[in-house]
């Protein structure tokens, strides 16, 4: 399991992400942008919104990866959760195939009095992914990777 720091921003992120990564050096590990996900109904996106960050990553050292994304106001709206400046990080637990029990386990017992955002389920990515607010206000990622299925 590794643990790491999972910032949201509000339309920046590849602007903050290559200031980090000037800091801290490193490449890219992931760039998705919106426009890189599946087609769903209900869900119309402009250009510009299609250019922003769904997922990126930069690992800082050998333990950690800094990730983020762009969040918007159809985000924000559907998770019922306003973006914040100070309440937009989280930590994101990640686990690799194998641990898809544990990831369970972990999610259901943190989120337990807190509030779901996403639930625990497979995703587009290949991930067994869910989010929730902790019952002390902290907030939470856990992805568990999957093997190619």
């Amino acid at each position: 399991m590794q643990l790491n720091h999972y910032l949201n921003f509000q339309g920046n992120t590849e602007v903050a992400f290559n200031f980090y990564r000037s800091v801290f050096g490193g490449e890219f590990l992931n760039v998705m942008r919106y426009g890189d996900m599946p087609a769903e109904e209900g869900i119309s996106l402009s250009d510009a919104e299609q250019q922003k960050i769904m997922h990126i990553s930069l690992p800082i050292n050998e333990f950690t990866v800094l990730m983020a994304s762009d969040v918007n106001e159809q985000f924000c709206a559907q998770t019922n959760q306003p973006f914040t400046v100070g309440s937009n990080h989280y930590i994101s637990i990640n686990l690799d195939s194998s641990e898809q029990a544990e990831a369970k386990r972990l999610f259901d017992a943190l989120s337990k009095g807190g509030s779901i955002e996403m639930p625990l389920e497979k995703t587009f990515w290949g991930a067994l992914y869910g989010a929730f607010t902790d019952q002390f206000g902290i907030k939470w990622m856990v992805n568990c990777q999957l093997e190619n299925e």
